[in-house]
């Protein structure tokens, strides 16, 4: 930590502003302990005063041009404006998929490879399609199938999105899709297809976990959750287990690193988890398709 901070020589578990309290709440964005008088609600936890005061920062750095975000984005006026337009997407393409039935559905599944028609030619993932492992991520083809995952990025989105900032938040989203359908493309018979934006849902799952864990908040509503979804992925029929168990463990360890980053080395930790991550996903494929190619 850079210079001489106010709290330094006071206890963890007091307000740094009233030492004589004690807490276990902390600012989101400077970590000091602070108390119910000092708490003052954000998108994600609490902050304290110094942190929302104008032209405060981050409260560890003083003068700073514009506020950050827990894992240092920059704070915006709309904090879901990246949600909106995942949603908008992932709806626009169900209703092509309605209108245009079959055989524009048959280009956006992700599959390894296979003859989807007769007669006609071997595709998938395999022949080059890569386009296949993130299209299939924004496709759907039953109306409870993209209820329940646009329902879940209603009311998970906009709360990552906060707390992450835009640019980090949609990484998030894009490698926890792509992580769900490499592990589809990898474990899964070549023949099998799969859709639907389940691995990004799992990945804002895993994401939140790693928030609620970092902001020292209960647990155990998102580990009931998530074992409740995790129950229904391996008990439910035609439930595509490797796109979730894929997208949360990218998930996962992105926000991990989104949150957990120094200050001091935050840009370089972040968008080196993410490079490394794509880079596993990348090769992941390069060996699945060089089996199945021969």
């Amino acid at each position: 930590m850079d210079g001489q901070h106010p709290s330094q020589s006071r206890s963890d578990t007091t307000c740094y502003r009233h030492p004589d309290r004690e807490t276990g709440i902390r600012c989101t964005r400077c970590e000091r302990p602070i108390c119910p008088d000092c708490m003052i609600s954000a998108a994600v936890g609490y902050q304290c005063p110094e942190c929302v005061r104008p032209g405060s920062g981050t409260g560890h750095r003083p003068g700073a041009e514009q506020p950050r975000t827990l894992a240092g984005g920059k704070v915006a006026a709309d904090t879901w404006l990246v949600t909106k337009i995942l949603l908008g997407l992932n709806l626009a393409v169900f209703v092509a998929v309605l209108a245009l039935g079959t055989s524009f559905s048959n280009e956006m599944l992700l599959f390894g490879r296979a003859v989807t028609e007769r007669f006609g030619p071997v595709e998938g993932v395999a022949e080059g399609q890569w386009y296949r492992l993130l299209t299939s991520a924004f496709t759907h083809q039953e109306i409870w199938h993209i209820g329940m995952n646009m329902l879940v990025l209603y009311m998970v989105g906009p709360r990552l999105e906060a707390a992450l900032g835009r640019g980090r938040y949609l990484a998030l989203y894009l490698l926890s899709a792509l992580g769900g359908s490499v592990l589809t493309y990898v474990v899964a018979a070549p023949y099998e297809a799969s859709l639907g934006a389940s691995g990004a849902i799992f990945g804002l799952f895993g994401a939140v976990a790693v928030l609620v864990r970092r902001l020292r908040y209960d647990m155990r509503p998102i580990l009931i959750l998530l074992g409740v979804n995790l129950v229904f992925t391996f008990t439910l029929p035609n439930i595509a287990w490797e796109a979730h168990l894929g997208g949360l463990a990218a998930g996962a360890v992105i926000a991990y690193a989104m949150v957990h980053a120094p200050r001091e080395r935050r840009a370089l930790v972040q968008y080196g988890t993410c490079a490394a991550v794509l880079v596993v996903e990348v090769a992941a494929v390069v060996l699945r398709t060089v089996s199945l190619t021969g």
